[in-house]
């Protein structure tokens, strides 16, 4: 029996001790705790915040959305300097917008995991070099844009993942036409691809200077010249900076930045123009035009932008509107026309302007005479236009008013300066009379009609 009851006690405690193991804090729960915490990480990485490497890279303030039943991620203007991964997203997405960033390299693969996008935005970064390999998947790509870059060469390889690209900008980047530059213009010059690459330039080197990649012979771009001869006729240094394209018309394509999220709107403010630019979209929706140096908007300068709803042409020189110049602007709702010197807006400028609600005329020195009577007289057949800024600067005696102001001082009563006088009256009767006694001579017996009644002057 002695022997017994130590076994016994022994056994007792070897039964007892795994049970208390297993109710020591952290130990008992650390494997499923550890199995939980990597069931977790694995969601996460799936989801929009992962925690892969290339997740954390991703701002919090990148945003999705979906419009007319398409994936929209807009990561434009986030300092990011590599794509984010398609894993980052709750959706994939249709369409990425990655302009305005900092990204200066696209290696080999860098959109795996893209396979459905249909548009895809980069330009205005820091792009020096793309890899063959960078747009691999990328099967279903119609949209490419990568103006504003840094782009010096590109090959075809580069495209060939990419067989429904019918859209492709390659504009404002410093190209090199030499030899490596050979197969891509060969591509871009087939009659097939007429929509890519369109306005893209030669930077280099001086003998296809500002050529268009279109029109470069690719039998010379592998030839070798004598650099003496390269440079005859040339005294720009080639060392210094290029010299800005000749254009014989500014053209809107090359000028401005487009952007088509959330609706397609050019920015072509601050660009140096000196006249409303050629070649906008049809279906741009807005158009910012201020800070340039237009003086002068002519007839038809927006004809056919039926979807246009807001244009700015702010801090510009504009002087005078043809009567046609805003013609076929049937639903554009804002007009922005301040800091500029207009005296006047010419009769029928507004006619056409249906749908508009805001109407912004502060900054110009309205002259109030008569002329200034057409645009009080739209503005009350428009009431439920919201305008601001019509304050007379000029003659003297109404400067400060409101326009307004001075249109319903003017109707009360005709003013003194618009009454003739008697001395004025007889003239006006007397040019009158010898007008009409000119015509009656001018005029053959048999047409005359006959005298139904005779007026005699009394002296």
């Amino acid at each position: 029996m002695r022997m017994v009851r130590p076994l016994l006690l022994a056994s007792l405690l070897l039964l007892l001790i795994p049970s208390i193991e297993m109710k020591r804090p952290g130990k008992g729960r650390g494997l499923k705790g550890a199995r939980h915490r990597l069931t977790r990480d694995k969601v996460r990485g799936t989801g929009r915040h992962g925690r892969s490497r290339a997740s954390r890279l991703v701002p919090s303030s990148c945003s999705e959305s979906t419009e007319a039943g398409e994936v929209f991620v807009d990561c434009q203007d986030r300092h990011l300097s590599v794509v984010p991964a398609s894993n980052s997203w709750s959706q994939l997405p249709k369409h990425l917008l990655l302009a305005r960033n900092r990204i200066k390299f696209l290696r080999d693969g860098t959109f795996l995991g893209y396979e459905g996008l249909t548009s895809l935005d980069l330009q205005q970064n820091r792009i020096s070099l793309i890899e063959d390999g960078a747009f691999e998947g990328l099967t279903e790509l119609t949209t490419l844009l990568l103006q504003h870059n840094h782009l010096g060469t590109l090959t075809e390889e580069a495209l060939i993942p990419m067989p429904k690209l019918h859209y492709l900008r390659l504009y404002d980047n410093p190209w090199m036409c030499l030899c490596p530059m050979e197969s891509l213009i060969r591509t871009l010059q087939l009659p097939s691809n007429r929509n890519l690459a369109n306005h893209a330039r030669c930077a280099e080197p001086l003998r296809f200077k500002n050529t268009k990649l279109k029109q470069v012979d690719p039998e010379m771009l592998c030839k070798e010249f004598d650099p003496a001869i390269d440079q005859q006729g040339d005294q720009t240094d080639p060392s210094g900076p290029l010299d800005p394209i000749p254009f014989r018309r500014q053209d809107a394509t090359t000028l401005c930045h487009t952007y088509f999220f959330p609706q397609v709107r050019m920015d072509c403010s601050n660009r140096g123009l000196t006249e409303a630019p050629t070649g906008i979209p049809d279906d741009v929706v807005q158009i910012d035009l201020s800070r340039n140096s237009i003086s002068h908007l002519k007839t038809k300068s927006f004809h056919g932008l039926r979807s246009l709803r807001t244009l700015n042409l702010s801090q510009n020189h504009l002087e005078h509107l043809d009567t046609g110049s805003l013609s076929g602007l049937l639903h554009l709702r804002e007009l922005d026309l301040t800091e500029n010197s207009l005296h006047f807006i010419q009769y029928g400028v507004l006619e056409d302007l249906y749908f508009l609600s805001q109407l912004k005329l502060g900054g110009n020195p309205w002259m109030c005479d008569y002329n200034i009577h057409y645009m009080m007289y739209w503005l009350r057949l428009h009431s439920g236009v919201k305008h601001s800024g019509l304050i007379c600067r000029a003659p003297l005696d109404h400067a400060g008013n409101s326009v307004e102001e001075y249109v319903h001082d003017y109707n009360r009563g005709c003013p003194n300066e618009r009454k003739p006088s008697r001395e004025d009256q007889e003239q006006l009767n007397t040019a009158l009379e010898v007008q009409g006694e000119l015509e009656e001579e001018l005029e053959p017996s048999h047409l005359r009609k006959p005298k139904k009644y005779e007026i005699i002057r009394l002296s």
